[in-house]
């Protein structure tokens, strides 16, 4: 098979536990845009994205909470626009009553410039929030890992 073209990730999909409550952290809390949903019984979803392009999916097929330690998802990058945009999602969620898995905005590497937070959704997802540049200055929380890795 001789690919033609590269791939690139379409969108992300996560199983819930409860569609009406994780529908509204991420619209509310996250800011993305709600642009479908299900609410037939037994086949509850929603889409959030942009120009009708879906960007993350939520299913409520999960009868438990995330669990780090199974295969699959890691976590869920989101990118921001600057440092500034992520300290604004950083006071949001904070409002919001979620736990950060480190203090701040910390680089993804000792040096690194691009950085963020990381907490996680109502169902244990873990998330991070992201920018591209601007945290070079502030310490990684483990030297010799990426941050994103280990939370």
């Amino acid at each position: 098979m001789t690919a033609t073209r590269t791939l690139i990730p379409g969108h992300v999909g996560l199983n819930v536990t409860d569609l009406d409550r994780s529908v509204a952290f991420y619209r509310d809390v996250l800011g993305l845009t709600l642009i479908g949903e299900s609410k037939e019984d037994g086949r509850r979803f929603a889409f959030f994205g942009t120009d009708g392009r879906p960007q993350v999916t939520l299913w409520q097929q999960a009868e438990g909470t995330y669990a780090p330690a199974a295969a699959g998802l890691h976590h869920l990058a989101l990118q921001a626009d600057s440092l500034d945009e992520v300290r604004g999602f950083e006071r949001n969620l904070k409002e919001y009553g979620v736990e950060f898995a480190y203090d701040g905005v910390v680089p993804h590497g000792e040096g690194a410039a691009s950085g963020g937070i990381f907490f996680r959704d109502p169902d244990g997802v873990r998330l991070e929030i992201y920018a591209p540049d601007g945290a070079e200055g502030a310490p990684a929380p483990v030297a010799e890992a990426p941050t994103c890795g280990f939370f």
